[in-house]
C-alpha cells in the first residue's frame, strides 16, 4: 500500500489523526503508512503546498490537504486549494475542510467530549438544537474552551483522539474526510 501523506493546518490536527486513523482504519501504522505534516497556520500550509506536492519524490505517495474553513467561504477556499493542488501536478490530492474548525468534530460527538474529559454532563450537548449541526458552529474552539476550562488544543486533540466515533459523530465535514479516506485506502 502507499504512503499517505497529510498536509496539515497545525500541530492538534497530527495528533488527532496519528490517535484516530489507526483506531478507525485497523492495521495503519502512523509513519509507515501515513504521515501527518503539521504547518505553522493556514497561511504557512496554503504557502508549502505547492512545494510540497512537486518536490515529493517517494513513488505512489497520495496526498490529502486539511485544514479548517474558519470563516472563509467553504467552496472558494476549497477551489483555491484545489487549484493549488493541479497547478503542482496532484490533481488526484485529497482536500478535505474542517467546518469551521477541527473542534467542531469534537462538539460532533458529546459522547467523546464527556468521555475524553470524565464530565458525564458534556453528554447531554446531543439534545441542545444548538449542537446538533456542529459544523455550523462559528468558534468551535471557543465553545470547547467554554464547555472544558481545561481544553488544550494539542493535549485535546490526543485526548479525543481516543475517544471520537465515527457512527455517532454528527459533523458532516468529519465525516466527509473519513469517507474520502475509506475511498482512498480502498483504491490503494
Amino acid at each position: 500500500m502507499s504512503r499517505l501523506v497529510f498536509l496539515l493546518e497545525e500541530p492538534s490536527s497530527k495528533q488527532l489523526l496519528d490517535g484516530l486513523l489507526p483506531r478507525v482504519f485497523p492495521g495503519l501504522v502512523p509513519e509507515q503508512d501515513f504521515l501527518c505534516i503539521p504547518h505553522e497556520g493556514k497561511q504557512d500550509l496554503i504557502r508549502s503546498i505547492p512545494r510540497k506536492l512537486r518536490g515529493w519524490t517517494e513513488p505512489g505517495a497520495r496526498f490529502v490537504v486539511l485544514l479548517d474553513q474558519d470563516l472563509e467561504d467553504c467552496r472558494d477556499l476549497k477551489e483555491r486549494l484545489c487549484n493549488l493542488v493541479r497547478e503542482a501536478g496532484r490533481p488526484e490530492t485529497m482536500v478535505r475542510l474542517a467546518c469551521r474548525e477541527l473542534e467542531a468534530w469534537y462538539l460532533g460527538d458529546p459522547e467523546a467530549l464527556a468521555e475524553a474529559y470524565e464530565c458525564a454532563g458534556l453528554k447531554s450537548l446531543a439534545d441542545k438544537a444548538r449542537f446538533r449541526n456542529p459544523d455550523q458552529i462559528q468558534k468551535p474552539s471557543q465553545e470547547v474552551a467554554r464547555l472544558v476550562p481545561q481544553f488544550q488544543k494539542i493535549a485535546g486533540a490526543r485526548r479525543m483522539a481516543r475517544h471520537l466515533d465515527p457512527e455517532r459523530n454528527r459533523s458532516r465535514s468529519f465525516q466527509v474526510l473519513l469517507e474520502g479516506l475509506h475511498k482512498l485506502l480502498e483504491a490503494g
